[in-house]
């Protein structure tokens, strides 16, 4: 069952909205233009001895403009990623424009900076996800009725730039909202009795995992072939040419291995001892992590965050491997039906996942950070394993793929919680999730309000008729 609406009347419905179409900032392309604030731009002359008339230019945000065919681009945009457009106003649509200038436009004033090279990673994923939808690159092209494929990518890479100036600075200012356990107690107290969300039905689950064995042979192999693309690379070979063509890491390889990251950025151990232990333009030696046989190379560093390239390779497991483990997972499985070992004492004394060993095979749910997982929501693959099981049953043994590197697995539910209104002691993750997203809402409004102020904006013609959720005319 769905969450119940809460109708918080605490929540400034303007600054909701305002949340409601920051939504959209992934999907809304727009043209970007950079002016002075006493330039006139102008596309005709009506007469030598008439006034230069601004021909299609509805709105002015700081060093941006807004054209009004950059509303009709965002009904394009959000169309082609498959999104409803019937209820979206031009208006609103405006005013969520508006809100990405703004964004942007303080994103420079804060010294915020986003990297050619990081746009071009992105622009290589979007185009590689359009052409996959259209069927070629030159329908992309087409579509966005451009003459080129250079004039498209041209366009294209300064919509992706303002896109990620939007996302940073909205990133800055919602990372700086915190929320203590008072604040979330009140927040509680607040909702009346009968508007108490309702959760769905959760459950709790943990995993043994075991994986088959690797040859040192196997693991020499891909050593030396990562140190034979660090020869032809330092000889001059492309790295982000190599990572496309053999990296075996799939969120990396279509922008030729490319990462930002920072000392906090979620990567393993290893993978960050030796990205930040590298100097600009080194490429490391050979190392291992879970995922296999990595070489970085550092392409620039700026105080604290790095940007960098990788090429992942994972070593071949052999067939008696995988039957080894197999037959060791099933052995696994009997052992704990015959009452020898609790499932929590095999995990922490038999599986290979140190990720979930420690604490008796449980999972951590990556959206909430605590052990349920609501069904309504869970991963469907792990869903469709553990769906149908009663607490305290297991599944039978199963080989599970991930990235190439193969695995064999048993589940248990460990503890299934039934549909219920919100309870402030067992749900304390859940409403501390709802109060959190409240406190960053009212954050966004109040700087919405103050940079409205501080920055030079105009709406001209019909435009100034619109009902925006900001103050955008400083009424």
């Amino acid at each position: 069952m769905p969450l119940k609406k809460i109708q918080m009347k605490f929540i400034n419905n303007k600054i909701a909205l305002s949340f409601f179409l920051l939504l959209f900032s992934c999907v809304i392309a727009r043209a970007q233009e950079i002016i002075k604030d006493s330039a006139v731009v102008t596309t005709n002359k009506i007469q030598s001895n008439q006034k230069q008339k601004i021909d299609g230019v509805i709105a002015t945000v700081g060093d941006y403009i807004i054209l009004d065919s950059d509303i009709d681009k965002s009904y394009l945009e959000i169309s082609s990623q498959g999104g409803s457009i019937k209820d979206i106003t031009r208006c609103q649509m405006l005013g969520k424009l508006l809100e990405d200038k703004l964004y942007a436009h303080q994103a420079i004033q804060d010294s915020i900076k986003v990297s050619d090279s990081e746009v071009k990673g992105m622009m290589d994923d979007r185009v590689n996800y359009m052409t996959e939808q259209l069927g070629s690159l030159d329908k992309v092209v087409k579509y966005y009725k451009k003459n080129s494929e250079e004039e498209f990518r041209t366009y294209f890479f300064d919509i992706l730039k303002e896109q990620k100036l939007t996302s940073e600075m909205q990133k800055k200012i919602i990372d700086a909202v915190e929320i203590t356990p008072e604040e979330v107690r009140n927040f509680f107290k607040t909702i009346p009795a009968t508007e108490l969300p309702v959760f769905g039905a959760e459950m709790e689950v943990a995993q043994i995992v075991i994986k088959p064995k690797v040859s040192e042979a196997e693991k020499q192999k891909v050593i030396d072939k990562l140190n034979s693309f660090k020869k032809e690379i330092q000889e001059g070979s492309s790295f982000a040419t190599k990572a496309v063509l053999y990296s075996q890491d799939p969120g990396s390889r279509s922008n030729g291995g490319y990462y930002k990251m920072n000392r906090k950025t979620p990567f393993v151990k290893e993978f960050k001892d030796v990205a930040f232990g590298l100097a600009e333009g080194e490429i490391s030696a050979p190392f291992e992590t879970d995922f296999g046989y990595h070489i970085i190379y550092v392409e620039k560093i700026k105080g604290q965050e790095i940007e960098l390239r990788h090429i992942l390779l994972t070593p071949a497991v052999s067939e008696e491997s995988l039957k080894e483990a197999k037959e060791k997972i099933a052995l696994i499985r009997k052992r704990i039906e015959d009452k020898e070992i609790t499932f929590a004492e095999a995990a922490r004394t038999l599986s290979d996942e140190k990720e979930t060993r420690a604490n008796g095979g449980a999972l951590i749910n990556p959206k909430t950070q605590d052990t349920r997982f609501e069904l309504t929501k869970m991963d469907p693959s792990l869903y469709g394993q553990v769906s149908n099981l009663k607490e305290g049953e297991i599944t039978a043994p199963f080989m599970e793929d991930e990235q190439g590197k193969k695995k064999f697995k048993l589940i248990t539910v460990t503890n299934r919680i039934n549909e219920h209104t919100a309870d402030y002691a067992k749900d304390y993750i859940k409403i501390k999730d709802l109060a959190l997203k409240e406190k960053q809402i009212k954050a966004i409004g109040k700087w919405f309000d103050e940079k409205i102020k501080e920055t030079y904006i105009k709406i001209i013609g019909e435009y100034r008729d619109c009902a925006f959720t900001n103050n955008w005319l400083k009424k």
